[in-house]
């Protein structure tokens, strides 16, 4: 049944599904049609709240376009192959492969969100060169879709947003809910179960969604299983003084001791606290350390910058729907007519699926935290509920529609080669089959 079910979505998605930039396009044109049709905001005004959000993400999208290259850098030194190779080569199904990419992933994810990212996608990449080397067919669409896993469960793990943020003094809403430990929300028994049921659940259904019919499979691509070629190799006699500097081992030891100093003094000080700088930084000097060769790491992050397209083009766009989302007013209106429906029994789960609604026009966590959160909150006070679990359920909400917001899937999709077109029918089948056990969840706590 799952089966079939995937392969009715993945049929969906090649024929609807746009390329994430038209997808981008049309959720700019349909969130300025809602601020004039639900706001009192007039056609001019929405194109001014547009412009306005149009370059916040500046900062954020080149700390994406950072985490890729140097992600992709250090997954393509000679050490990291060969454990990836290792932990690649044990998957003989499509299934199994794809299980095993989505557990890799989500462990990752709940890390950082960021790590689950690029590791998910790279690990994908890896898993299928790896088959194609052993002659093992396995459906490369589904394994690059596993690999997407991470993003639908980062937002419970130790980078999430929220509740991070409301764990920290003097945060935006300090003084409506005071400080919130994150042991009432990332440790909560209702988050430590829902963990512990993704972590099963996720890679079961990529499984399950593996086509069984042989004419199905479509392996990766010959050339995807090229490994980026060492170009420009120069004989040792006939090196010139820039060549010494160029392949010389000691400049990468110098600056990446120098970097791992900070490390060490990061992690001694401010103990396991995960940004997205911070997991840049560490990429950055271990692909330096592990390449040895500064021009060797330089012709790495080259190859790695190829996958960079969406992300520079497409998140100013988001950055201006965001714009229009909060400046307009629209966010709130959306968030009331869900708060409007719920009961105090109910309204956790109205409060995912209104975040799951809002996080396909404003796909960040802590941005929407920021638009969101305090109307979530005043309704959660209204009703008597608890703020810590409504916190939560803003979350689960926030990530579990990354399976069909293919966004955050532009890394992946540039590392890997392939359309958003490509996965995004089996990421749907897995949020489709999400959303009812995260409802029982969340009426269940």
């Amino acid at each position: 049944m799952l089966e079939r079910m995937g392969d009715s979505l993945c049929r969906w998605a090649q024929k609807y599904m746009p390329d994430p930039m038209i997808f981008a396009i049309l959720l700019t044109i349909l969130t300025y049609v809602m601020g004039l049709i639900f706001t009192d905001s007039g056609p001019f005004k929405m194109i001014t709240y547009w412009y306005d959000g149009f370059w916040t993400l500046l900062a954020f999208g080149m700390q994406m376009c950072i985490i890729l290259v140097t992600g992709y850098a250090l997954a393509t030194t000679p050490a990291l192959q060969k454990v990836l190779r290792a932990l690649a080569g044990v998957p003989k199904t499509s299934g199994g492969a794809a299980a095993l990419v989505a557990f890799v992933a989500c462990v990752a994810g709940l890390i950082n969100w960021g790590l689950g990212l690029i590791v998910g996608a790279i690990f994908a990449l890896e898993v299928a060169r790896q088959g194609a080397r052993s002659n093992i067919r396995l459906h490369y669409p589904l394994i690059v879709a596993a690999g997407y896993g991470g993003l639908a469960i980062w937002h419970m793990g130790l980078s999430g947003s929220a509740p991070l943020l409301v764990a920290t003094e003097n945060h935006f809403l300090a003084k409506e809910i005071g400080i919130i430990p994150v042991s009432e929300t990332l440790g909560s028994a209702m988050n430590l179960t829902s963990i512990a049921v993704m972590l099963i659940l996720v890679p079961l259904v990529f499984y399950l969604l593996a086509p069984k019919d042989a004419s199905k499979i479509e392996p990766i691509r010959s050339e995807l299983c090229e490994m980026p070629e060492e170009k420009g190799t120069v004989n040792k006699e006939e090196w010139t003084f820039a060549d010494r500097l160029e392949n010389s081992v000691l400049l990468s030891l110098i600056i990446g001791l120098a970097g791992l100093v900070y490390i060490i003094y990061y992690f001694a000080t401010k103990g396991f606290a995960l940004n997205l700088n911070i997991v840049n930084f560490t990429f950055l000097i271990l692909g330096i350390l592990l390449h040895r060769r500064p021009i060797a790491y330089v012709r790495a992050v080259a190859e790695g910058v190829r996958g960079c397209t969406g992300i520079i083009l497409q998140f100013p766009f988001y950055a201006g729907i965001m714009g229009m989302m909060k400046f307009s007013g629209l966010v709130t209106v959306i968030a009331n007519w869900f708060v409007a429906l719920s009961t105090p029994t109910t309204y956790p789960v109205f409060t995912f699926i209104s975040a799951g609604l809002v996080n396909l026009f404003v796909p960040s966590g802590g941005g929407q935290w920021a638009v969101q959160g305090p109307i979530m909150v005043k309704a959660a006070e209204a009703l008597n509920f608890s703020i810590p679990k409504t916190i939560m359920a803003l979350a689960y909400g926030d990530q579990w529609t990354n399976l069909f917001q293919p966004f955050w899937a532009l890394p992946l999709l540039g590392i890997c080669g392939v359309r958003a077109r490509d996965i995004m029918g089996y990421c749907m089948a897995v949020m489709f089959i999400g959303i009812p056990v995260y409802i029982i969840l969340l009426l269940l706590f």
